[in-house]
């Protein structure tokens, strides 16, 4: 099978788990959902680049905006929709394509000068504080009127605490502990698919 043959299977397949995860492996904390979708975004943009991390990420990110659209992704996330349908949708698969793109520039930056494994370590860092730094840089932008009417309701002193305690301090925690706890992983996943190739 040629490489570019290779990559696209390859990739399909962490679509897959992309989907698959996202769907019925999200963990509902707080606010909003822990998701262990970037493992796979990470994994993908390290192996096949920052294009194969970009394309993961956004089908993340259309998961993410049909959850939004159905309502199955909470109370707030409706609310956003609610409020700007358009930027809601945008925001939804910005932020994941940006992640996965992010993750496999830094690697692929790092390996050409045969770091590859400080490579790893800095896109398993980076992929969650672009996911995570996106979607806050969104909700300040497109719906400060609205955080911070969640930040009366929820007893905060204001809507940047809010969001950075009550919407998103845990989840982007447990996230990125995932990420980098599954370094090791993802160097072994490289190992065998240098194997493979």
């Amino acid at each position: 099978m040629k490489d570019n043959q290779r990559k696209l299977v390859y990739t399909a397949m962490f679509a897959a788990v992309v989907v698959v995860l996202q769907m019925f492996v999200s963990i509902p904390v707080g606010m909003f959902t822990i998701t262990l979708t970037l493992v796979p975004i990470m994994l993908g943009a390290i192996l096949f680049g920052p294009a194969s991390g970009a394309f993961l990420g956004g089908v993340f990110g259309v998961v993410v905006a049909i959850q939004v659209v159905t309502g199955a992704a909470g109370l707030l996330s409706t609310e956003m929709f609610l409020q700007t349908p358009v930027i809601t949708i945008i925001l939804c698969v910005l932020k994941g394509a940006a992640a996965g793109w992010v993750c496999g520039l830094i690697y692929h930056a790092f390996a050409k000068y045969g770091k590859s494994k400080l490579g790893v370590v800095l896109s398993a860092i980076a992929c969650p504080i672009v996911n995570t730094g996106i979607f806050a840089l969104g909700l300040f932008v497109f719906y400060n009127a609205l955080i911070n009417t969640w930040a009366m309701n929820n007893a905060f002193a204001n809507g940047f605490t809010f969001v950075m305690v009550g919407c998103i301090g845990l989840n982007f925690l447990v996230e990125f502990a995932v990420n980098v706890l599954l370094i090791p992983v993802a160097l072994r996943m490289m190992k065998i698919v240098k194997r493979l190739t």
